[in-house]
Formats: C-alpha cells, structure tokens, sequence
C-alpha cells in the first residue's frame, strides 16, 4: 500500500452549496454576534440598492418602468431604519422622499 503524500488528497466539494454558505457568511459580517435584525425582500433590497449611487443616497420615487414605487416597500425600509424621510414635498405630500441611512447604505451594499 502506497503512503499518502502530504497534498494528495482530494477534495470533493458542491459549488452551489459553497456559494450559499459565502453568501450567508457575508450577511453575517455585519455584526459580529449574529444578524442585525430582519434581512431585505429582494424588492427591498432592489430599491435601497439604487440608492446608493444618488447625491445624498436619495431612494427613488419610480421603478425602473416609470412605475410609482410601492408604499409599503418605502414604508417597511423606514420601519428598519433602512430609509429616513428626507424632506416634505409641498406639491406632492402624499410622495415619501427617503434617504439611505448608515444601516441601509450597509445593507444595500452587502447583501
């Protein structure tokens, strides 16, 4: 029987599985304990995520499509404290102009 080399071995790993851990492990790194509360929708994080390159990470008030962006989105945001109301529109008061927060500008750039 042949002895095994150091650096021989084989290793036999799923890549579909290894990406999901690397993603878990990167949500993770946000807090060093566990995860700071709820993690984003895609839709959430779709939308904080086009903050990101705005002047003051001003969250848009249409989707890509020209569609208003839904309330409930901009609504559950501000609830993390993922979005902050940024000023009250006068011709439009029912619009919400939001922000990114510090929490929500880290979110939406690792997640």
């Amino acid at each position: 029987m042949r002895q095994r080399q150091k650096g021989d071995a084989a290793v036999l790993a799923d890549r579909d599985h290894g990406r999901v851990y690397t993603r878990d492990f990167d949500l993770n790194s946000l807090n060093d304990n566990e995860l700071e509360g709820d993690l984003p929708t895609v839709v959430e994080l779709l939308y904080l995520r086009r903050g990101l390159d705005q002047p003051g990470g001003k969250l848009p008030l249409f989707d890509l499509d020209g569609q208003e962006i839904d309330e409930a989105i901009v609504r559950g945001c501000l609830a993390r404290g993922w979005a902050e109301p940024w000023f009250h529109n006068p011709l439009k008061p029912d619009w919400l102009v939001c922000k990114l927060t510090k929490a929500g500008r880290r979110i939406a750039s690792t997640s």
